[in-house]
């Protein structure tokens, strides 16, 4: 077996090395048109007659943040432990009801604690999550997140979405130099290419403006707002179908649970200490109707068969309460389009399949990186000057952002059942790699736990469990038909991830060290002595 993981090793290391320099030398980076960019910015214009004009308070305003879930709220924070004065708007600020969004891996409740945000999880019922199981024909295992090295505090939490982004706004709120505003952002306001704020409503009905030398773009996965700063590519492979099991004992406690299903995963975690949150992946765009009834007729027949046993009951009351939702997965590579004075964060910029539940790894990850490259700026009204050092964040975000993308759309494609001979080879192959137990578990699953950022690492993996599924064909007797069968598994492997890694941009993802802007220093005219958050006085 060894033999086979080192053959595996330097034949991922070969192909891989092979296909990413091929892919190097094209250069397919679409760019956005002057007019692509410019739709949604209006011009700011001076009136008298009070349509649109500046709220009072936002005068010296440093930050206007759009959005306030998990992402926008945490930065809000965020900057505001730093000094700054910033003017949150988001459209509803009552309590959020979703059925994403309610896990966080180890590697994000990390970022939590380095943002001082990990007492958001606390009072909510938040459980914690240790690792996953998985089940495939009747056979199951446990794998568990490599914590040995961590504080024992340090795990992955589970939660309602809702309740743990209510506590992130209430942090947010109780700084002083912070101002949240439910209102519903229309536009931005631009002048000569740069971003000087934002047209919104407020919550009865009036048009304002709100003007700051930097606007941060947070307002999640329907963003209206996105198309004026990136070009996005957004991608909707399945929708997940919602349910909440109640006093439901899994199989393993405190473990998220995966059945490789057909046609596509389920997902079991639990997200109080009486609920389970059920999520069944339904493949495409469409899914059964729940008004006539055949949602419910779907989950009974369909997927309530291939469910563990020990959770069959509880899921079948769930079906029969009715409350069930859905919500469609989306993926969207980050494609940035440096803007002067806005940036885009959270889902609003990058998306990826949630079936790993990476979404809020990525997006605290990306706070603590633009945090640590706005600590040294005082003054951030140069905005050309500003977005050229800020490119540098699109880079210095990629070890993390990356890693846990490629696996999630990669880990999705395998999951999912295929007529396919050398498809479902590959899956069983990944199961029964996962299976092994030491680094060919605890590597993978570092990755995902987004303990372990390193995307060559998740390569080596991929190819790892490919090779795996090969020599699993060839032995003990290998034949024509098995050959051609090992032959079309590595190529489908390869047909999977390097689409992904392309999106993700090779350069950035493999040879970060080589872009110039990951060396870019702050701009001596904006830099700070100190920031003294102390000394500034609220809005």
């Amino acid at each position: 077996m060894v033999d086979l993981y080192a053959l595996g090793l330097i034949l991922a290391s070969v192909l891989g090395f092979v296909v990413l320099y091929n892919l190097m030398a094209k250069k397919n980076r679409s760019r956005v048109s002057s007019e692509a960019r410019s739709e949604g910015v209006q011009t700011v214009t001076t009136t008298t007659n009070g349509e649109c004009r500046s709220i009072e308070s936002d005068v010296d305003v440093d930050v206007i943040i759009v959005g306030a879930g998990v992402a926008g709220s945490a930065l809000a924070h965020t900057l505001g432990k730093d000094g700054r004065k910033v003017h949150v708007i988001e459209r509803d600020l009552s309590e959020p009801d979703r059925i994403v969004g309610e896990l966080l891996q180890p590697g994000g409740y990390l970022k939590l604690i380095e943002l001082g945000l990990q007492d958001c999880v606390e009072d909510i019922d938040a459980q914690q999550v240790f690792g996953y199981a998985l089940f495939k024909d009747g056979k199951n295992t446990r794998l568990s997140y490599p914590l040995e090295k961590f504080h024992s505090d340090v795990s992955g939490r589970s939660f309602h979405n809702g309740r743990f982004i209510q506590r992130m706004r209430e942090k947010a709120a109780s700084l002083p130099n912070i101002r949240l505003e439910q209102g519903t952002v229309t536009s931005l306001l631009g002048e000569n290419g740069t971003i000087k704020g934002v047209q919104y409503k407020t919550k009865d009905g009036k048009e304002l403006a709100a003007h700051a030398p930097l606007t941060i773009v947070c307002d999640g996965c329907f963003s209206n707002l996105r198309r004026s700063l990136c070009n996005p590519q957004v991608d909707m492979p399945s929708s997940f179908v919602g349910l909440v099991l109640e006093n439901c004992e899994l199989p393993y406690a405190n473990h998220g649970h995966v059945v490789l299903a057909d046609p596509s995963p389920i997902l079991f975690y639990p997200i109080s200490s009486t609920e389970v949150r059920c999520l069944v992946d339904v493949p495409g765009q469409k899914v059964p109707s729940i008004s006539n009834g055949e949602m419910a007729k779907y989950l009974k027949t369909m997927v309530a068969p291939q469910v563990p046993p020990e959770i069959y009951d509880s899921f079948v009351a769930a079906v029969d309460r009715g409350n069930i939702r859905t919500m469609p997965n989306r993926s969207m590579p980050a494609a940035p389009q440096p803007t002067p004075g806005a940036l885009l964060m959270g889902d609003a910029f990058n998306m990826r399949h949630p079936l790993t539940g990476g979404g809020m790894t990525v997006a605290l990850s990306d706070i603590v990186v633009l945090r640590d490259l706005l600590r040294p700026l005082r003054d951030l009204n140069d905005a050309p000057t500003l977005c050229k050092y800020l490119e540098s964040f699109y880079t210095l975000r990629k070890p993390v952002a990356s890693t846990i993308n490629t696996l999630a759309g990669a880990l999705y494609k395998v999951f999912c059942a295929s007529p396919d001979r050398a498809r479902n080879e590959m899956r069983q192959a990944c199961f029964d790699y996962l299976s092994l137990g030491g680094v060919f578990s605890t590597g993978p699953v570092s990755l995902l736990s987004g303990l372990n950022p390193r995307p060559l690492s998740l390569v080596l993996h991929f190819f790892a469990v490919a090779v795996y599924g090969v020599g699993r064909l060839l032995v003990p007797f290998p034949s024509p038909s098995r050959m051609w069968i090992g032959a079309r598994l590595i190529s489908g492997a390869s047909a999977i991830i390097f689409p992904i890694i392309k999106a993700e941009g090779v350069r950035q993802m493999f040879f970060p060290a080589t872009v110039p802007a990951y060396y870019r220093a702050p701009p001596v005219n904006c830099q700070a002595r100190s920031l003294k958050p102390d000394a500034i006085k609220g809005l």
